[in-house]
């Protein structure tokens, strides 16, 4: 079993504080037939390409994006891999890029890798389009009445400024960011639609997206309407899965993917 990343520093009155959903990603990431996907796709395959960049959008504490920078060796059979993340909550930022940094440290066989950093921003704002090859999503994915709003500086424009900082947090920010790592509105599928709707500019011809769904999120529709993506060319699994056997609580990860020789036919 892969060690699991130290997030003891995390100040979790600010940032999503690892759970059931974070540890699946661990096991789904490191099980037989994922690392068996990732080497064939990034490694065994394409050893010519650059290496992979691994992205997670919302990393909260970063234990997850942590796993992935120190087990690459394990994960992709390379130790040659891209890593980052982007979230909304600049808590979440701090908290990510310590998080890899110790995980680095402590880790015997991370030479080679790249941690590019935390940014901040609203899902896959600040990327470029087609640069990511593994995007990992554990969205807010509780069913909510509504989604958390912002009442606080307003920008030059009169708008809601949602780009905080971490000096002078209120406990009305931390309420907020907070939300935002739970509360997905309508099916709890909100936020996670938005980035569903992204994947065709943002993924690589190569890259493929890991997101977490509960049951009430309607996997299964889910699914199918991202196979019918791109003309036929994406595809979607689910590779884990845990929680009840019955009732909304029961999480699974889904893997989306093009099949690349039918995106060039």
């Amino acid at each position: 079993m892969l060690p699991t990343p130290d997030t003891s520093h995390v100040a979790y009155e600010r940032v999503y504080e690892p759970a059931e959903d974070s540890f699946l990603f661990l096991d789904t990431l490191s099980s037989a037939s994922e690392t068996a996907f990732l080497q064939t796709r990034f490694h065994g395959s394409a050893t010519s390409s650059p290496p992979p960049l691994v992205v997670e959008i919302g990393p909260g504490s970063g234990v997850v994006i942590a796993f992935i920078t120190a087990h690459a060796s394990t994960l992709f059979g390379t130790r040659h891999i891209v890593t980052g993340a982007v979230d909304m909550n600049a808590h979440a930022c701090i908290a990510t890029t310590e998080t890899v940094r110790k995980a680095v440290s402590s880790s015997p066989s991370t030479a080679g890798m790249e941690f590019l950093g935390a940014a901040q921003g609203d899902l896959v704002g600040p990327l470029r389009d087609h640069s990511v090859d593994v995007l990992v999503f554990n969205p807010p994915y509780v069913p909510t009445p509504e989604m958390p709003s912002w009442e606080g500086p307003r920008d030059d424009r009169g708008k809601d400024s949602r780009r905080m900082d971490t000096a002078g947090s209120s406990f009305e920010e931390d309420s907020y960011l907070l939300a935002l790592s739970y509360a997905g509105g309508r099916d709890g599928m909100e936020t996670t639609d938005r980035l569903l709707d992204s994947l065709p500019r943002v993924l690589s011809a190569r890259g493929c997206a890991y997101v977490l769904l509960c049951a009430q999120n309607k996997p299964e529709e889910v699914k199918e309407r991202v196979r019918r993506l791109g003309g036929g060319s994406w595809m979607a699994q689910t590779v884990g899965s845990s929680g009840k056997q019955a009732g909304w609580e029961k999480l699974q990860i889904i893997r989306i993917w093009r099949d690349v020789e039918a995106s060039i036919s």
